[in-house]
C-alpha cells in the first residue's frame, strides 16, 4: 500500500509541475497578447483568457492537495 501511495503522490506532483509550466507560459502569451493587441474586443478577450488562466492553475493546486489529503487519509494496513 506504501508503494501505491508513493506512486500516486509522484503523478500528482508531476502533474501539478506540468499543469504549473504550461499555466505559466500561457499565463506569459495572453498578458503579452494583451499588451501588443490593438483592437479593444481582443484586451478584453486577452483578460478573460488571463483570469481563466489563473483561476485553471489554482484550482489543479487545490486538486492535487485535496488528493494528497485523501491518499493520507487511507489506512496503510489493509488486509
Amino acid at each position: 500500500m506504501d508503494q501505491l501511495k508513493t506512486l500516486m503522490d509522484n503523478w500528482i506532483l508531476l502533474a501539478q509541475g506540468i499543469i504549473g509550466s504550461v499555466g505559466a507560459l500561457a499565463f506569459l502569451v495572453a498578458f503579452m497578447y494583451k499588451i501588443v493587441a490593438v483592437d479593444p474586443h481582443s484586451v478584453v478577450q486577452a483578460k478573460s483568457w488571463i483570469g481563466r488562466i489563473v483561476f485553471g492553475t489554482i484550482g489543479v493546486e487545490i486538486a492535487g492537495t485535496l488528493a494528497h489529503a485523501v491518499i493520507a487519509s487511507v489506512p496503510s494496513t489493509i488486509h
